[in-house]
């Protein structure tokens, strides 16, 4: 257990915040355009994996932020 308060935590949580902002524009810019003119029920499956793949890397980073250490 932590004792004294480390930069990681407020580092960590902007860091999230960047990273999730520049994933969406990514996103909206370059992958919208593309599937945009598709029909509703085919743009459905590609944001739901969209949505949820991000979270993927999210609970070793959360490990680095409470911990200092990836695993």
């Amino acid at each position: 257990m932590r004792e004294t308060p480390t930069l990681r935590i407020p580092l960590g949580v902007l860091g999230l915040f960047a990273a999730l902002i520049a994933y969406g524009v990514l996103i909206a810019r370059y992958l919208a355009p593309v599937i945009g003119g598709w029909h509703p029920l085919l743009q459905t499956p590609i944001y739901v994996v969209l949505g949820v793949v991000w979270l993927l890397p999210l609970k070793r980073f959360l490990i680095w932020m409470e911990t200092g250490r990836w695993g």
